[in-house]
């Protein structure tokens, strides 16, 4: 993808265009792309283009239209009249004037990407026909700007959750050796609850329950059946267990409408 333009302008000469500026000698077909030369005017002058961001554009704005005023159009809202490097012989017509609008990058959805010259009977494929001028024809091509992700900002932990960090600390002593943890529980305390214990008992090695941190609590005759029944998920057999497919195949959700809305191009200014 080619860089926006940042400037359009006209200069006398082609080698008289500022630093950064590109000035267009030649027209696709090879003809001297010189405006003005001709009808009791001896010099004529070019057209040049920046894609640079410089002191004269700090903000970094960009061309996101062209278009071509007659003299008596008054200037749309938001344009303005294209730079003029001209030396004190030339001048430009004022009969038909260039002008662009200039956006921040930031706001931009589209921008001009290069600007051509032709004949006015050339058709240029892929390309916005600007208007005509001085027997020229100006053709713009656009397409959509391609903006920078903005990186995350960094997270701030404050002391008490640096306390809740599950990474281990540094500044500890390495010389103390680790805590060993208690021992597990034998095989039939983990496949069995005893009758006399209730699922909210924290009587246990570990010292807290089944339900510590779960933000609800079971009801009471789902606790009856698991007293009373010889195996504690007895109660929840009918209970269905749904595979990774099963759960793709019921949440399949194509983005259909959303993609097709993206893929739609906002109209152009021609």
């Amino acid at each position: 993808m080619n860089t926006p333009l940042t400037g359009l302008g006209w200069t006398s000469a082609a080698n008289a265009a500022p630093a950064g500026w590109t000035a267009i000698t030649t027209s696709v077909e090879g003809v001297p792309a010189n405006f003005g030369k001709g009808f009791a005017q001896k010099s004529g002058y070019y057209l040049c283009f920046t894609s640079a961001i410089n002191s004269a554009n700090p903000t970094g704005d960009i061309i996101c239209d062209v278009v071509i005023l007659s003299d008596k159009s008054p200037l749309p809202s938001g344009y303005v009249y294209v730079k003029e490097f001209l030396d004190p012989k030339s001048s430009v017509s004022k009969k038909k004037r260039l002008c662009v609008k200039l956006i921040p990058l930031g706001a931009a959805d589209l921008a001009v990407l290069e600007i051509l010259v032709t004949s006015k009977s050339k058709l240029l494929p892929n390309y916005l026909r600007i208007g005509e001028m001085s027997g020229f024809a100006l053709w713009c091509k656009k397409d959509h700007v391609l903006k920078p992700k903005p990186l995350p900002k960094p997270r701030k932990i404050n002391l008490e959750m640096k306390h809740l960090s599950l990474e281990p600390d540094n500044s500890c002593s390495t010389d103390a050796p680790p805590e060993r943890p208690p021992p597990p529980f034998g095989p039939k305390r983990q496949a069995t609850l005893k009758h006399h214990e209730s699922i909210y008992e924290s009587s246990n090695v570990y010292a807290i329950s089944a339900m510590d941190g779960v933000p609800f609590a079971l009801h009471p005759k789902f606790e009856n059946s698991v007293n009373t029944s010889t195996n504690a998920s007895s109660c929840f057999k009918d209970f269905h267990i749904k595979s990774l497919t099963d759960i793709e195949k019921e949440y399949d959700y194509s983005f259909l409408v959303e993609r097709t809305a993206a893929a739609r191009l906002p109209p152009t200014i021609s």
